[in-house]
């Protein structure tokens, strides 16, 4: 019989940037993690993706792990030297997303630099319109991560689609069905944003998920604002942060959704360093009971 707890998998990001994508797979593959989300930051430094794709797959080997998404980061909406690398990047990735044995590529929008949010509709638009052709002929899926990057709605410098009243404006430009979401909690909270009723409202449009969240300090928002020295908001890695990643995962099945949860480390500001792996495998498991533990066959 399919385990059905598989139909949501946990497990981590990978960074591509540097050309040891798979060595890395291969050193951390015995930690539990279920599933795997390569991604690359601004551009993919001329890497054979065929090749790398085809070598993440034999790391993996016969272990019962998955890769459903990479990621290509930076902003494919402007044209420096390093935006115009970001997007090859994405179009490469969609071309190649299968050698992964991927179906979808996520990542930012890109933002027209310095402006109020609604004046990168038009550029997004005509980049996002062809890149969607470009996924759908391959039969890739396209997620825009929810990370403001220090932006808001009034100037910015890498993504517009962290808000949801950008993605109501975005989807309008965009209404393909195969243009969605790379979700997570942590970057709505740090709105002050309640996740669980967004994912009853947004499931549809939610592709994968980063596991990823946040602790609200409330007691400095009532002392300092959310403008003053003092951090209001901390991320971190599931497990350690405010989110009842329980009611996520129940709405997220209520919904009828499947895929991965890939953990995006890096962040915790007390599991990092020489504790990251400790935190992402404290997450790993975290989440992996939040989903209801382990699988369990009715004996009748």
């Amino acid at each position: 019989m399919t385990n059905p707890a598989n139909a949501i998998r946990v497990g981590t990001m990978i960074s591509a940037s540097a050309g040891q994508a798979a060595t890395r797979i291969g050193q951390i593959a015995d930690l539990g993690f279920e599933s795997f989300e390569p991604f690359f930051w601004q551009t993919t430094n001329g890497q054979d993706l065929t090749d790398l794709g085809k070598r993440c797959r034999e790391a993996i080997g016969d272990r019962d792990i998955t890769i459903s998404t990479i990621g290509m980061f930076g902003n494919p909406l402007e044209e420096e030297e390093l935006d115009l690398q970001t997007l090859q990047g994405w179009k490469d990735c969609i071309d190649n997303a299968h050698h992964f044995g991927a179906t979808c590529v996520a990542g930012f929008t890109g933002r027209v630099r310095g402006k109020p949010l609604p004046e990168s509709l038009p550029r997004y638009r005509h980049i996002w319109s062809e890149l969607g052709r470009r996924a759908a002929d391959k039969g890739v899926k396209i997620a825009f991560e929810n990370c403001a990057m220090d932006g808001n709605w009034q100037t910015g410098d890498w993504n517009i689609a962290h808000n949801p009243d950008a993605w109501e404006l975005m989807f309008n430009e965009t209404p393909d069905d195969h243009i969605g979401l790379e979700w997570e909690p942590c970057h709505q909270m740090v709105y002050l944003i309640d996740p669980l009723p967004q994912i009853r409202k947004w499931a549809s449009k939610i592709f994968h998920v980063h596991g990823k969240d946040a602790t609200i300090r409330w007691d400095v928002i009532r002392e300092h604002g959310i403008f003053g020295k003092e951090k209001f908001v901390l991320m971190r890695t599931p497990g350690f942060g405010d989110s009842n990643w329980t009611d996520i995962i129940s709405e997220l099945r209520l919904a009828g959704w499947s895929g991965s949860i890939d953990i995006e480390g890096w962040h915790d500001p007390v599991y990092r360093d020489a504790l990251e792996m400790t935190g992402q495998v404290h997450g790993l498991n975290y989440l992996k009971r939040c989903r209801g533990g382990t699988f369990v066959t009715d004996p009748q």
